[in-house]
């Protein structure tokens, strides 16, 4: 039998099992996928043993994502961003790649079809391995200008180093000021997150036309969305992320590639809603 996992420190949140055991479900696979709460100082020994320990690869979620880079064989997506968010065993070597770039993309694709291509800025809050994956993907769809506004000036700073000049870096006291010529605003923190504070900034500088994305799957509608559809404007959740980034994953890991349906984001939706 074969067995995949998502490895986190904390992973009990993560609906990644409920999606992978799904499709192992409909493709009728002798199979399992699991969760692994693994703190990070046993994170190598872990991920350096997967086969021993029955796996044939794994997602990897905060705070992981960089150290799964680093001791992993990682295709040119993962280098590019600098973090790997799934690995799979190919012959004995651990590969790795980034699936978040496809599923942002992907999930942006199927709430706006064709929004993406040349528009001509957009707004990312946050840096993190997420922020990264999302920039990137952003400026490969041809978003001409992506503005990085983070807390830390110098983890902005950085982004701009690593994509180039179409990375625009700002501070956290300019994210209201950068919305009026803004195509996209995308919240990548934890901000608005069950739990966490809420993510404060104004969205009347938005232009009607503009798509607001929050990757924050829990709850479904944060208020960040919920302050853009009071206003009329068009969003995409973080749920579609969540589930194009898994089907990516699930292909590498078990030879088939998974359709995102309907049916499988209102299985997800009626967990979220149950918790």
């Amino acid at each position: 039998m074969k067995a995949a996992c998502v490895i986190g420190w904390p992973v009990e949140h993560s609906r990644s099992p409920l999606i992978h055991n799904e499709w192992i479900r409909q493709f009728g696979l002798r199979a399992q996928y699991r969760r692994e709460a693994v703190p990070p100082q046993r994170f190598a020994e872990f991920v350096t043993h997967l086969a021993a320990q029955g796996y044939v690869g794994a997602n990897v979620t905060v705070p992981h994502k960089e150290a799964a880079l680093a001791l992993s064989k990682p295709d040119a997506l993962a280098e590019a961003v600098g973090a790997a968010n799934t690995i799979w065993l190919d012959d004995g070597v651990l590969r790795a790649t980034n699936t978040d770039v496809e599923g942002f993309v992907d999930s942006l694709q199927a709430g706006v079809p064709g929004f993406a291509k040349g528009a001509e800025s957009a707004v990312v809050l946050g840096a993190g391995g997420a922020a990264r994956a999302i920039v990137f993907g952003l400026l490969e769809q041809g978003v001409r200008h992506v503005h990085v506004v983070n807390r830390s000036p110098e983890r902005a700073a950085a982004m701009r180093q690593r994509f180039g000049e179409r990375v625009v870096p700002a501070s956290w006291e300019r994210r209201d000021d950068l919305l009026a010529d803004a195509a996209l605003l995308v919240n990548t923190t934890t901000l608005g997150m069950a739990g966490q504070p809420p993510l404060e900034i104004e969205l009347a500088g938005l232009a009607q036309a503009a798509v607001v994305s929050d990757i924050v799957y829990a709850p479904l509608v944060t208020p960040l969305l919920a302050a853009a559809r009071a206003r009329g404007l068009r969003t995409v959740d973080g749920l579609g992320m969540l589930l194009h980034q898994a089907a990516g994953a699930f292909a590498r890991f078990f030879g088939v590639r998974p359709q995102v349906t309907q049916g499988l984001r209102t299985l997800v939706e009626a967990d979220l809603i149950r918790q």
